[in-house]
């Protein structure tokens, strides 16, 4: 591929709003939940904002953020390894600086929302600790979006 044509499909990636994200959301919306999305004021602009619970959460890209980064890094040019890795690296540090600012930190993958996104939000408000849901709705909700699909890019969970 050549590197104009490398560069236009990788600049049509999109950061914010990704279809996981948007799952996420939408049950989020659904079960009653009070959030912030993509928050500027917090180390690494997290995903979703709980600010009366102090909680964050992260919906990672298995690429993007080096899900199972040892086992795969192997394939990929230089560059593209000194990418992700730096990616891993600031997501660490946003994770330290979070913590200590006394916020908890739940980090969703993106294959863990494909798999199972009720049980993303379960997650969710088992770690927040005050939020209450209403899971009847997560469900209907859950039932009307049309499936996720696991891509085959990186190994299995």
């Amino acid at each position: 591929m050549s590197v104009e044509k490398r560069s236009k499909l990788m600049s049509r990636i999109k950061g914010k709003n990704t279809t996981p994200e948007r799952y996420i959301a939408c049950l989020l919306t659904a079960g009653g939940l009070q959030f912030e999305q993509h928050c500027r004021d917090l180390a690494g602009t997290p995903d979703f904002v709980f600010r009366r619970a102090s909680t964050v959460v992260f919906v990672d890209g298995d690429f993007w953020h080096g899900w199972r980064f040892p086992i795969w890094k192997h394939r990929l040019s230089d560059t593209w390894r000194q990418k992700i890795e730096r990616n891993r690296q600031r997501d660490t540090s946003n994770r330290r600086k979070l913590r200590r600012r006394g916020w908890k930190v739940i980090r969703l993958w993106e294959h863990q929302v494909e798999a199972d996104a009720v049980d993303c939000i379960a997650r969710i408000v088992d770690r927040a600790g005050v939020l209450r849901a209403n899971w009847k709705a997560v469900h209907d909700a859950n039932e009307t979006l049309p499936p996720l699909k696991r891509r085959n890019r990186l190994p299995k969970p």
